[in-house]
Parts: structure tokens; C-alpha cells; sequence
């Protein structure tokens, strides 16, 4: 079953990442099934991804990944990656 995880995080230029979104769609397709994207109404710099994630583990293998950490720079991202997951009531 896919876990819904959000992620939130800051870009240097919102127009250089958006035009990374075919990478990002790449990058994570072993792992992820689908995501959104959005950007906050208040902080143009500021973007959140909804993605539904098929496998975790794989996710974390990604993220860890050095050549991630390439993407992260051609795509200006900025520390910190927020990460969060829907709480089961």
C-alpha cells in the first residue's frame, strides 16, 4: 500500500527547479508512484511535494543517494528537507 508523505523545502530559484521537474520525476520512480507539486502562497521560494510513496526504503536509498545531492544543487535546493507522514487516528 503507498504511503502518502509530504516534503517541504526552500529553493534558491523557483524557476530553475520547476524546470527540474521531469528529473525529479526520474529520479524517484523506482520508489514513488505519483507526486504533486505545490508552492506557498506566501514564500514563492518555498515548495512542497505530495508523493505517493510504493517503497520507503528504496525513498530513503534515494534520498541518500550522492547524485541526489547533484540534483539538489542543479535544482537549487535548500537544507532543511522537511519530510512528513499522515498519523494514523
Amino acid at each position: 500500500m503507498d504511503k502518502t508523505i509530504v516534503v517541504r523545502h526552500k529553493v534558491t530559484d523557483i524557476n530553475t527547479w520547476l524546470k527540474g521537474h521531469e528529473e525529479r520525476v526520474k529520479l524517484f520512480a523506482s520508489a514513488v508512484s505519483s507526486f504533486k507539486t505545490f508552492q506557498d502562497q506566501d514564500d514563492p521560494k518555498s515548495v512542497i511535494i505530495v508523493m505517493e510513496v510504493t517503497d520507503m526504503e528504496k525513498l530513503g536509498a534515494i534520498l541518500n543517494d550522492p547524485k541526489t545531492q547533484e540534483a539538489k544543487d542543479r535544482h537549487t535546493v535548500l537544507e532543511p528537507i522537511t519530510m512528513s507522514m499522515q498519523v494514523d487516528l
